[in-house]
């Protein structure tokens, strides 16, 4: 009768073998009584609530550290109660109302605390710092022979049969895991992208899509040694370069404006910097929103504010347009006019139209070099 009462919560369970025959109590009354039934339900619930408190009792939180370093995880104690998580170890889960939890703040793999010394996995973040490069094959399977039918991570026996444990195949590393480090997570795959421009998510393990998402804004694709036919296909592409070249040509406008530096209008590609740097490197997450159309719609909006601010805000800027000194008519030339042209090698712009029709030189080349041959033939 006094177990009883313990499982149905009337007395206070604080000793671990008191609690045990509760425990037990509970599941033989679970099986006696009518399946569905209010006390049958009102019973498991009890159990739930009786193994918690066991687990407590065996998991005690006292002098548990704020921050535990290992492995290159920099593990950081969860105030959080009342959200459930999975451990990435034991793939039981947290429960964090009565359980002391970790998570990396570098790659945000969540444990028990009783499960910290159990982890075999370095931090994936340290994976992205060191080697920041992708696997542009698409999912470079070897075959579970070569595995020596053991999980890819852990080494663990696994087989396709699922005895003693399924192997689970990995898209993005071709390899076949256990159920333990593959939970069938999925990912966009960057070789189906840059190959295929197929954006499907696909499954992956927990270390891939860990590693995918961490890389997912680092700008390491440079598409057009990686698959320059993308650009005939993709129209989205083009437009994008276009607009990048064009923000580059802007650049050296407003890092010469004291207005536009106290705008800070170069700060509109913060979260794309690359966009600054460079016209050729492309992070994941640049494709998957060319894709979309986001990319496109928010470059044409910061390529307009930047020109609005050269052409007519700034009279600092307008002031180093240029005049087409092939036809010397028309309004003031920028380089990164549409309808415009840039000599290779003094920068000078002209229209379009009267650069490819003249048979001759660029007129400030034609001067230079007319220069130096004065200069040369009177040393």
């Amino acid at each position: 009768h006094s177990v009883w009462m313990f499982a149905q919560g009337s007395v206070v369970a604080s000793d671990v073998e008191q609690l045990k025959q509760a425990i037990a109590e509970c599941k033989r009354l679970i099986l006696e009584l009518p399946e569905h039934s209010g006390k049958q339900k009102d019973t498991v619930i009890k159990l739930i609530h009786l193994r918690l408190k066991l687990q407590e009792l065996k998991d005690p939180e006292e002098d548990e550290p704020n921050l535990q370093v290992l492995l290159e995880h920099r593990f950081s104690k969860e105030k959080s109660k009342s959200v459930k998580q999975m451990c990435d170890k034991c793939s039981t889960i947290i429960w964090g109302l009565i359980q002391t939890w970790y998570t990396c703040t570098g790659c945000y793999y969540r444990c028990h605390s009783k499960c910290m010394n159990l982890i075999n996995k370095p931090c994936v973040r340290s994976k992205v710092s060191h080697q920041s490069e992708y696997e542009l094959s698409i999912c470079p399977e070897v075959g579970l022979d070569k595995q020596d039918y053991r999980c890819a991570e852990c080494r663990t026996p696994i087989s396709l049969r699922g005895v003693p444990n399924e192997a689970r195949q990995c898209d993005y590393t071709g390899q076949y895991y256990c159920s333990s480090c593959h939970w069938n997570d999925t990912a966009i795959i960057p070789a189906r992208v840059i190959h295929n421009w197929a954006f499907e998510p696909r499954k992956v393990c927990r270390t891939s899509m860990r590693y995918l998402a961490l890389m997912m804004s680092r700008p390491v694709l440079k598409l057009k040694e990686i698959n320059p036919l993308l650009f005939n296909f993709v129209e989205e592409l083009v437009e994008i370069r276009k607009l990048r070249q064009d923000i580059l040509l802007m650049k050296p406008y407003f890092i010469t404006c004291k207005e536009a530096m106290e705008a800070r209008l170069l700060l509109h590609l913060q979260d794309r910097q690359h966009f600054v740097e460079n016209d050729e490197m492309y992070s994941l997450q640049d494709l998957i929103d060319s894709s979309s159309g986001r990319l496109s719609c928010s470059l044409t909006e910061i390529h307009t504010t930047f020109a609005k601010h050269i052409k007519l805000d700034c009279e600092k800027c307008q002031a180093k347009g240029f005049m087409c000194e092939l036809c010397k008519e028309g309004d003031i030339l920028f380089p990164f006019d549409s309808h415009t042209s840039v000599c290779h090698d003094c920068f000078a712009v002209f229209h379009r139209d009267c650069y490819y029709d003249n048979s001759t030189t660029c007129p400030r080349c034609a001067r230079m070099l007319e220069r130096q041959h004065e200069d040369s033939q009177n040393p």
